[in-house]
C-alpha cells in the first residue's frame, strides 16, 4: 500500500470511527482531516492533546496526512515533564479540542481545534470551513510519522521518532498475524497518547479500511454492548481483562459477547496466566498476546490461527528478527524453554532515533539490533515467554537466573492472592533474595509467607520461592495498568 490510509484515499462510506453517539466513515473523515490538514500546513512539528475523543482521532490523521510529525500528548502530564516534552520536541501547533483547558506549557502555541481546522488564539475564533479537497502527497517511508515520549529508568522522557514505514510495517504484520481485513470492527478504551491505543486501536483498523468504535471510559457492559452488536476484535490491557474475567461469572451477556468475538487481544504488558484461563474457561475463547515497545512498536504475537497459549506472546511477526542474548552479549539458540536471555531485534518496525539524544541513540543499539532490555526465555516451538525487564525483573539469588514473571504467575494461582509483583533485593548469602508483594483476597487473613514459599516451590523449582513476603492494599501502577516495581521499596 502506498498510502497510510488507503480507505481514506478511496473515500470508502463505511464507517471508521465512531466514539460515544459521533460517527464518521471514512470519506467523512477524509474530509474532516483534510480540513485539519490545511489548517496546520507549513508546521514543524503538532503536539495533540490526546483525549480519547473524535477530536483526538481526527487531529492525528489530519497531521500524518499533511505529513508532519504528530507527539502525543498525556493530559495527565505533570507540568514539569510537560515543558520538558514540549521544549525537546519543539512543536508549532497544538492540536485540542476547543473545550479543552490546555497547561501553560502548550499555551504558547498555535492552537487548532481538530473539528475545524483554523488555528485560534489570536482572536480569530474557530471558523471551520468546507472540507478541503486539497490532495497530499505521500511522504518518504522514512519520514517521522510521531515522535512518541518513553520514560527510562534515568532522566527525562525521551521522544522515539517513528518514521511511517515502522508504522506501516507493525500494521501490516499484524494483519497477517491476526488475519485482520476491512470487515473487522474493534472495539477498545485504551489511552490515545500510547502505541497501544493509538496506532494500533486507531490507525490499525483505518489503514485495514475496517471501524474502531472507542469506550471513551472502560466498562465490562460497553465491551458486552458492543462486541454484540458487531464488533468482531477486543483490545485491552491486562487490569481490562482482570476485570471482565472476574464479571463473567455473573454476567452471562458477557460470556456471550466474548464467546462470540473473532479475536481477544491483550498487551501493554503480562497477562496473568489465572486470568487468561478464567476467561478460556467461561468462554472458550483464548486471548492472544502480543509483545511490543515505544520504540519497536510490534515484535511478536500469537497468531489468530495458533494456540493462544497463556503466559506466551507467540512467533516474531513477519519482517522482525528476533534474538536472545546472555549477559556478555553474545546471541545463543535455546528452544528448552529455560535459558533466559535478553531480547533484541531490527526489521522495518523499529523507531529511527530518541530525539536529540544520539547518545541514547547509539546505546540502544548493538550492530543495528535493537536493544530491549526485556528478558525472555523460548519455547521448544520458538514461541516467546517474556520474564521482565532486565533491569528490574531478572533476579539473581545462589547462582541461578530467575524471571519475576514466572513467580508472579503462580502466585496468583494461589486462592488468596489478589495481586502479585516479584523483585529482587541484596541478600549476603544469595546475591539477591525474591521478594513477593501481595495483593491478598481478604486483608483481615493474607496468606502467610511460609505458605506462599511451598506453593511457588510446588510448582517451579525450589530456589524460585520467595524468601520475603510483603502485604500491601494495592499495587503502584501507570496509566497503562502496568506494575511500577521502581516504587517497591522495603
Amino acid at each position: 500500500m502506498s498510502s497510510l490510509f488507503p480507505a481514506l484515499a478511496a473515500r470508502s462510506h463505511r464507517p471508521a470511527l465512531r466514539f460515544g453517539d459521533r460517527t464518521l466513515s471514512h470519506a467523512e473523515l477524509a474530509d474532516a482531516a483534510a480540513s485539519v490538514a490545511v489548517g496546520i500546513a507549513g508546521a514543524r512539528r503538532v503536539a495533540v492533546w490526546a483525549t480519547p475523543t473524535l477530536g483526538t482521532a481526527v487531529g492525528v490523521v489530519a497531521a500524518l496526512l499533511a505529513g508532519i510529525p504528530v507527539i502525543p500528548v498525556n493530559p495527565r502530564s505533570g507540568v514539569r515533564e510537560l515543558a520538558h516534552i514540549v521544549a525537546d520536541s519543539d512543536p508549532t501547533h497544538v492540536l485540542a479540542d476547543p473545550d479543552d483547558e490546555l497547561p501553560p506549557p502548550l499555551a504558547a502555541l498555535v492552537r487548532v481545534a481538530p473539528s475545524a481546522g483554523t488555528p485560534t488564539g489570536s482572536g480569530e475564533g474557530d471558523a471551520g470551513g468546507a472540507p478541503a479537497a486539497v490532495p497530499f502527497a505521500e511522504p518518504s517511508p522514512e519520514a517521522p510519522a510521531l515522535i512518541v515520549y518513553t520514560s527510562g529508568t534515568t532522566g527525562p522522557p525521551k521522544g522515539a521518532v517513528l518514521p511511517r514505514r515502522a508504522v506501516t510495517a507493525t500494521l501490516d504484520a499484524l494483519a497477517d498475524a491476526w488475519q485482520w481485513t476491512a470487515d473487522d470492527v474493534l472495539v477498545h478504551a485504551l489511552p490515545l497518547f500510547h502505541v497501544h491505543g493509538l496506532i494500533l486501536g486507531v490507525l490499525g483498523p483505518l489503514r485495514r479500511g475496517g471501524e474502531v468504535r472507542h469506550l471513551g471510559r472502560f466498562e465490562t457492559e460497553g465491551v458486552a454492548r458492543e462486541l454484540l452488536s458487531g464488533a468482531t476484535m477486543l483490545f485491552g490491557v491486562p487490569t481490562m481483562y482482570h476485570r471482565l474475567a472476574e464479571a463473567l461469572p455473573r454476567d452471562p451477556a458477557l460470556v456471550k459477547a466474548l464467546a462470540g468475538a473473532r479475536l481477544l487481544v491483550s498487551g501493554s504488558a503480562a497477562l496473568p496466566v489465572r486470568d487468561h484461563r478464567r476467561i478460556t474457561e467461561a468462554t472458550g475463547r483464548g486471548v492472544v498476546e502480543r509483545y511490543g515497545m515505544t520504540e519497536t512498536l510490534m515484535n511478536t504475537s500469537v497468531r489468530a490461527d495458533g494456540e493462544a497459549r497463556a503466559g506466551t506472546v507467540g512467533l516474531p511477526l513477519p519482517g522482525v528478527e528476533l534474538r536472545l542474548v546472555d549477559e556478555a552479549g553474545a546471541a545463543f539458540e535455546a528452544y528448552d524453554g529455560e535459558s533466559v536471555g535478553e531480547i533484541q531485534v531490527r526489521g522495518p518496525n523499529l523507531f529511527t532515533e530518541y530525539l536529540n539524544r544520539p547518545d541514547a541513540t547509539a546505546d540502544a543499539f548493538t550492530d543495528g539490533w535493537f536493544r530491549t532490555g526485556d528478558m525472555a526465555i523460548r519455547d521448544p516451538d520458538g514461541y516467546v515467554r517474556i520474564v521482565g525487564r532486565k533491569a528490574t525483573d531478572l533476579i539473581k539469588s545462589g547462582g541461578y537466573k530467575i524471571g519475576a514473571g514466572e513467580i508472579e504467575n503462580v502466585l496468583l494461582e494461589h486462592p488468596g492472592v489478589r495481586e502479585a509483583a516479584v523483585t529482587g533485593e541484596p541478600d549476603a548469602d544469595l546475591g539477591e533474595r525474591i521478594v513477593a508483594w501481595i495483593v491478598p483476597e481478604r486483608a483481615e487473613a493474607p496468606p502467610s509467607a511460609e505458605e506462599l514459599a511451598d506453593h511457588v516451590a510446588a510448582q517451579l523449582a525450589a530456589h524460585k520461592r520467595p524468601r520475603v513476603v510483603r502485604h500491601l492494599d494495592a499495587l503502584p501502577r501507570n496509566d497503562m495498568g502496568k506494575i511500577m516495581k521502581r516504587a517497591l521499596r522495603g
